[in-house]
């Protein structure tokens, strides 16, 4: 049951919001941070990232450091996500000596994790952290992320300790330099 219901989920999602056009790209394996729950999921998949429900995801979107955050909510089922990736790894690769962290936060469902996220992240040789969100409680963990946020991909959540905003919608290169250029002066 919970399986369909994350399926119909996903399905809002395609249909609210991964019709836009965005432009991204890449991603790369992480591993198990002891600060955040691993989740089991109902196959035991043994995936190459973390998978979190939201809990386990929440302490990655309140951090109090001296980083910048970039945190995509994305899938390898919507185009748009896909097209604007290699803007995220570019400008990861651009920033992350400035304390810049990218984290791919994949909305795949489980039956993707082995057959496509993984496969993807690696022919893209994707360097960003990659997390999967495995949590079928979609209305409740979307307005946490941000209260106006209908649960279309892709969306970007930037903050620091100083300032935070979401983004319901993609990004080309410039404009996601120029949103995180705000971040860092």
């Amino acid at each position: 049951m919970k399986y369909l219901l994350f399926c119909a989920a996903l399905v809002l999602m395609i249909v609210s919001g991964c019709g836009e056009k965005a432009k991204a790209k890449d991603g790369e394996e992480t591993s198990v941070s002891p600060e955040y729950a691993q989740v089991q999921t109902e196959n035991n998949l043994q995936v190459k990232f973390p998978v979190y429900d939201y809990e386990g995801l929440e302490p990655l979107l309140h951090k109090k450091d001296d980083k910048t955050y970039i945190i995509n909510f994305w899938a390898t089922w919507c185009k748009p996500c896909i097209e604007e990736l290699p803007y995220f790894e570019k400008v990861y690769a651009e920033q992350k000596d400035n304390n810049v962290e990218v984290v791919l936060v994949s909305l795949d469902m489980p039956s993707m994790w082995k057959s496509r996220l993984e496969p993807f992240v690696e022919k893209k040789a994707i360097k960003s952290k990659v997390i999967i969100l495995d949590d079928p409680k979609q209305n409740e963990w979307i307005p946490k992320i941000d209260k106006d946020w209908g649960g279309g991909i892709p969306a970007t959540l930037i903050y620091n300790k100083n300032k935070r905003r979401f983004y319901g919608k993609g990004f080309t290169y410039d404009e996601l330099n120029e949103e995180l250029n705000k971040f860092m002066n």
